[in-house]
């Protein structure tokens, strides 16, 4: 009898990691650059080099998708937790709102930022891979709240937004307690949406995950985009997703604390 031909397991098309190399980095701010500059517009001061980076990068860590067909880093985000925001100055959020909210909290918290996937791969795998990369970090090191600004573009003047706006207050808005003032106010848009609003990816995937939006967003005009501030407390997160992304079920009951 001829022996079974034994099939190689075929090896995940994605790959999830942190960058380890200066080169590495510079990749996930090359996405991050041509996502920012090039397709919404962000005036980006790179000196030349192609490159979004900032005084904080130095002290996140960079968590990216990589594409093994092509070699490409197809989505990045950058996490920087609360032992290491002392070192950055604080939290990037905390230039478009003010933070008294995170004295509060109860735990360890980790702010995610700069989140970016290129149009070519913006479905629910890639996104989820990185959520899971992100719940890793959860996992392994006990934190108990991830927070960070969600970004609506205002290509339309602004109307969109606005409307994504109402549906957040009107579904995904945090508790009185967990609310944060925006430095800068989104202005008023001059006209309604044409057509119903549609939430950008990330921002679905925090509500998703059982996210609230925690008040008015913030207006930043040197990326041409209303921020959104979103607080993810760990044990409220929503029980598929408890199972999916941590390996365990979500607290019964749990709520904002």
């Amino acid at each position: 009898m001829n022996a079974a031909l034994e099939v190689p397991a075929r090896e995940p098309r994605f790959a999830v990691q942190f960058a380890r190399t200066s080169d590495e980095l510079a990749e996930t701010q090359r996405l991050r650059y041509r996502i920012f500059a090039g397709e919404l517009g962000a005036h980006i001061h790179d000196g030349g080099s192609g490159l979004d980076r900032d005084p904080y990068d130095p002290h996140c860590r960079h968590l990216y998708v990589r594409d093994r067909a092509s070699g490409s880093i197809v989505a990045c985000t950058r996490i920087l937790t609360d032992d290491r925001a002392g070192f950055a100055g604080g939290f990037y959020s905390a230039g478009e709102f003010d933070l008294g909210l995170l004295e509060h909290l109860p735990g360890r918290s980790m702010e995610i930022g700069r989140t970016c996937v290129h149009p070519e791969y913006r479905s629910g795998a890639v996104i989820a891979l990185l959520w899971s990369g992100i719940a890793d970090v959860i996992v392994r090191e006990g934190f108990d709240y991830v927070f960070g600004c969600a970004s609506i573009g205002l290509e339309d003047g602004g109307a969109n937004a606005h409307a994504i706006v109402e549906t957040l207050r009107a579904q995904y808005l945090s508790p009185p307690w967990h609310r944060v003032r925006p430095r800068n106010p989104l202005p008023p848009a001059d006209a309604r949406p044409t057509q119903p609003p549609k939430m950008p990816p990330l921002l679905k995937a925090y509500v998703s995950l059982g996210a609230r939006a925690c008040g008015e967003p913030y207006w930043d005009a040197e990326f041409d985009c209303a921020d959104v501030f979103m607080l993810l407390n760990v044990p409220e997160l929503s029980p598929r997703y408890a199972r999916r992304f941590l390996g365990r079920e979500a607290a019964p009951g749990a709520a904002l604390a």
